[in-house]
């Protein structure tokens, strides 16, 4: 699939954004391995900490339908710069994703973006491999 195709889907998933507090609309669309697009937008709330971005949407939407195997993720905001992931949203990148192979594709707009490695935007990610090694350390 074309990047540009995935960037036009984090766009539109924008649109769908439920910010009354910040007015930040951020758009995010997740290629599964199958080849399904699950979009994801930003969720406000009052409370401020049950706010989920609108990368954590698109995964927990796909991964509730049965995806684990990721291929790339665009992500796009409301601003002229790039919009790039909370650590949180990494880390649950983390979860599923190989950190080499997964691509996180930032867009500015439809004909402006920037591609990464999961691997290049979080080194040192936390994974199921670290708790493995916890465990037999603390036995």
């Amino acid at each position: 699939m074309e990047k540009r195709t995935l960037v036009l889907e984090a766009i539109a998933a924008k649109e769908a954004a439920y910010v009354p507090y910040s007015g930040f609309r951020v758009g995010a669309a997740l290629l599964s391995k199958s080849g399904r697009i699950y979009r994801g937008c930003n969720i406000e709330n009052a409370a401020y900490t049950p706010t989920n971005c609108a990368e954590r949407t698109a995964f927990f939407k796909a991964v509730s339908e049965g995806e684990k195997e990721f291929l790339a993720i665009a992500i796009t905001g409301d601003t002229d710069d790039y919009v790039y992931p909370c650590g949180v949203c990494r880390q649950v990148m983390a979860e599923f994703c190989d950190p080499e192979a997964f691509r996180i594709i930032l867009a500015k707009n439809e004909d402006a973006y920037c591609s990464f490695s999961l691997g290049e935007l979080l080194p040192g990610g936390f994974t199921a491999e670290d708790l493995k090694k916890v465990k037999k350390e603390t036995k």
